[in-house]
């Protein structure tokens, strides 16, 4: 069984997938030893680590690299976020998406929202780059390539149950393989969505989302740590940075 493989059954146990979130290789490292059987990139954190706000406003050949450095020394599937696919056309983002399987990766979390200008995209946009990523991957031999189709209804809309519930139906029929729901937190519009959507449903850890046994009795697939994990350990460097420079005295490094 190949990592692609791999990753998809992972979305077909009993037992909800828990995320490890990776911005370079320290954290993906860290996470794999930890335990968890996969792995996600988060391209805010990868932009924050390199100095730069998230929104694309990095290369994508940096997120490529850094993606590769972490398949090159981890032995767990790893997803990788390309936000709304690093492109100003989908043949772009298709081509980007291929050679993020041709470096080993295992799936992909793709978003709906636009980078250039407010809301989401049209509904028949974003089916249509779903449908031509799909159809590129099983041309090129990635038939079970893990397409996370995020929908940030409940970040931008006004509606945003209902226009989830839509968008989240048709991204499935377009070839998603998982629909991701940022922000959504109520347990019975999870319960709900878990049962009206013909894909496994992942959502993001936030506070009072965080009890995996809580979620997998409500029907989640899989839950991801987001940018928490980054957010934590900076929190806890710049404590201990500021405990060593005011007082003077470096022992609490070797407690």
């Amino acid at each position: 069984m190949n990592k692609i493989q791999e990753f998809k059954v992972l979305h077909q146990s009993n037992e909800l997938l828990l995320l490890g979130v990776a911005w370079d290789l320290f954290s993906a490292l860290s996470l794999e030893k930890a335990g968890f059987k996969a792995i996600g990139t988060t391209s805010w954190g990868i932009a924050k680590s390199l100095g730069y706000p998230d929104g694309e406003r990095i290369e994508f050949d940096t997120i490529l690299n850094r993606v590769k450095t972490i398949l090159d020394h981890v032995n767990i599937p790893v997803s990788a976020d390309i936000e709304s696919g690093y492109g100003k056309d989908e043949n772009t983002i298709v081509e980007n998406v291929l050679k993020l399987a041709d470096i080993g990766v295992a799936g992909i979390n793709i978003e709906d929202s636009r980078k250039n200008q407010a809301g989401l995209k049209p509904l028949n946009e974003q089916c249509r780059l779903l449908s031509k990523i799909r159809g590129a991957l099983e041309k090129s031999g990635y038939n079970d390539f893990y397409i996370n189709a995020r929908t940030d209804t409940y970040l931008l809309s006004m509606d945003p149950y209902n226009e989830m519930i839509v968008r989240a139906q048709a991204y499935v029929e377009s070839g998603a393989s998982g629909i991701f729901v940022p922000g959504l937190k109520d347990d019975n519009e999870i319960k709900a969505a878990a049962e009206q959507i013909a894909a496994p449903l992942n959502l993001m850890s936030v506070p009072g989302l965080t009890s995996c046994k809580k979620l997998q009795e409500l029907g989640v697939k899989r839950l991801s740590l987001g940018g928490a994990l980054y957010r934590k350990l900076q929190s806890l460097l710049d404590t201990c940075a500021a405990q060593i420079y005011e007082s003077q005295d470096m022992s609490l490094l070797f407690d």
